[in-house]
């Protein structure tokens, strides 16, 4: 299977969010981040969540299947272990996907993998942005991601705004491609 380009950007990615996982300092888990109502612990829960679904549903398990055992709080007091074990489940997953055609079940209804990858793709970068924020931490995005994620959002904009799932786009007064894709999904990079 020749890789899809997303999932060459994939362990890159992880391995961001991760290493600012683990460099949280603990006076800042209880802490906003710039996601409406979410501390940085709850960006990691989620994330962390997404990261436990992905092997399931790679395998083609359906919602159903899956169940509700990833509801509520599951990174509990050991947010970096959970992340390390979650990120390692999904790695391989991707890394040993059968094939491009897979159609994946999601709470949006099913979609190709190839859609999956980059929505996936998209969180891990964005709410990396929204942890490194919330914890004080370098929030750079490196320009191969922003530059990845602006071919897939742009053309999507329109579906996202008004959603819910993105706020509102903000106007930003910078060229990097990291400011542009966060202003675009509605978070003011100053």
């Amino acid at each position: 299977m020749a890789p899809l380009k997303v999932l060459q950007l994939m362990p890159a990615a992880l391995e961001r969010f991760g290493a600012r996982v683990h460099d949280v300092p603990a006076s800042r888990w209880d802490g906003d981040s710039p996601c409406s109502d979410w501390s940085v612990r709850d960006v990691v829960n989620h994330v962390t969540g997404e990261q436990m679904w992905a092997p399931h549903l790679l395998r083609g398990e359906t919602l159903e299947q899956v169940g509700d055992r990833y509801d509520g709080d599951i990174v509990g007091q050991q947010p970096a272990q959970a992340w390390d074990t979650a990120a390692a489940g999904a790695l391989e997953a991707w890394q040993t996907l059968a094939h491009e055609g897979l159609r994946v079940q999601t709470s949006i209804g099913q979609m190709p993998v190839e859609e999956y990858a980059e929505q996936m793709h998209l969180d891990l970068v964005v709410h990396g942005w929204d942890l490194a924020r919330g914890a004080g931490l370098d929030a750079s995005i490196p320009d191969d991601a922003a530059n990845h994620i602006l071919t897939y959002v742009e053309p999507r904009i329109h579906a996202f705004s008004g959603s819910g799932i993105f706020a509102e786009p903000v106007q930003v007064d910078s060229d990097a491609p990291g400011d542009r894709l966060l202003g675009m999904l509605g978070r003011d990079p100053r």
